[in-house]
């Protein structure tokens, strides 16, 4: 796990696990980006395709949900293969339905690219997590969950500024033309650069799919764990879809303000994504997930309840609402990666994540039963909005606290993981 320098001091990865972490980042940053550029571009499709917002709120829970059903129907394979194929197949359909999304010519043809998109898209993160269970100790992985979960802040900072310009430019095909040509050059060098990743196939796992689909549903601990995603991803995506809305009609902040307050959001995410990652390897990290679920929730009271405010004070709201909220994310991360033994990593992993992308759809659309909008434009009802937020937080770190105490059990019983 560690080399040493020509000064003798030991480097905490090798050159090839650098390399794993940046593929791994990249392959995570074209994905969220795939999945969050398609808002921004709500004005163009709709005026240019015909959609009406009912179509386009469809188009866009069609990801999650088609994602979230794939995660569930490939589980039982997951353990089966070796993970660096598993992740160029299901990276090469994430592809082809970025091109399909590039090259549809109506919403009937957008609507089939979003469920193909979806799902291997939302297959990838789950066979990332479960690539870096099985090559990096347990000491480490708030560190490595750091640097990939700063994939979501990039798309934020440097996708989301390209895509539009390149849609506003080109037309809104572009960005999707520019996500699958830098895609490609990455599966190329996935396919000659990347080692098998297949120890776990030298285990005894259940043979027949199902049975190992169920036995990994089966099993309370497990069980918990997935209780816990469907807090987490409530937490996270009730505010998100109503947050710019909020933003230029409650608080007063102009259409053209928002980059900035993306941006600098967005670049803040980045520098403490890799601190808050090695915090939580250093300090615990459960100890870091409810450092920031505490400030998370004081942050929701108060952005949730605010009028009209200057730009700059938003941006500094929305920089520790975010800090806070990255701090959960990469924490809870790291923490899930050791609850599946070994031979139920993938299994557990596609599950996971099929609960989170359904947990978030789902989150989307009871977000959108709470808020309504007046003929003015203001939203009503967000502060309810923020009370449902902060119960799931707290419910959250009640389940991580039992989990993290059946992990350290499970750590100080057995070999690390």
């Amino acid at each position: 796990m560690t080399q040493q320098t020509p000064s003798g001091k030991e480097k905490l990865f090798t050159r090839y696990q650098v390399f794993v972490i940046a593929v791994l980042s990249f392959l995570q940053f074209t994905v969220i980006l795939d999945f969050m550029v398609l808002s921004p571009l709500g004005a163009l499709l709709m005026d240019q395709l015909h959609v009406t917002t009912k179509q386009f709120g469809l188009v866009v829970s069609a990801y999650a949900f088609s994602a979230g059903i794939a995660g569930l129907l490939t589980a039982g394979f997951a353990d089966k293969f070796d993970r660096k194929k598993l992740l160029v197949f299901f990276y090469a359909g994430f592809l082809l339905g970025t091109v399909l999304c590039a090259v549809s010519p109506n919403y009937e043809m957008l609507l089939f690219a979003r469920i193909v998109t979806g799902i291997f898209g939302g297959v990838i993160g789950s066979v990332s997590f479960a690539i870096i269970t099985d090559l990096f100790k347990m000491e480490v992985r708030g560190r490595v969950m750091g640097f990939v979960q700063m994939s979501f802040a990039a798309s934020q900072v440097l996708g989301l500024p390209i895509g539009l310009m390149l849609a506003n430019r080109f037309g809104w095909h572009a960005p999707f033309w520019m996500i699958a040509g830098a895609g490609a050059l990455m599966g190329v060098l996935i396919v000659l650069k990347m080692r098998p990743v297949d120890k776990h196939l030298h285990l005894k796992i259940d043979q027949n799919a199902f049975h190992h689909l169920f036995a990994t549903l089966a099993r309370s601990d497990y069980g918990k764990a997935f209780l816990a995603t469907t807090l987490l991803a409530t937490g996270g995506f009730m505010l998100m879809p109503f947050g710019s809305a909020f933003s230029i009609n409650n608080l007063g902040i102009k259409l053209d303000q928002l980059p900035i307050v993306y941006l600098v959001t967005g670049v803040t995410s980045i520098l403490f994504g890799p601190l808050i990652g090695k915090l939580s390897d250093k300090i615990g990290k459960f100890t870091i997930f409810a450092a920031g679920s505490v400030l998370a929730i004081i942050m929701v009271a108060v952005y949730t309840h605010l009028g009209v405010t200057p730009l700059w004070e938003l941006i500094g709201l929305n920089v520790v609402l975010f800090v806070g909220l990255t701090g959960r994310m990469i924490s809870s991360s790291a923490l899930l990666t050791a609850v599946p033994d070994a031979k139920d990593r993938g299994a557990f992993m596609s599950i996971n994540s099929s609960t989170q992308q359904i947990s978030g759809g789902i989150a989307s659309i009871a977000a959108g039963l709470i808020v309504f909008q007046t003929t003015s434009g203001k939203l009503e009802k967000y502060d309810i909005l923020g009370y449902v937020v902060i119960v799931s937080i707290l419910l959250s770190m009640l389940m991580l606290y039992y989990l993290n105490k059946r992990i350290q059990k499970k750590l100080h019983s057995q070999k690390p993981v």
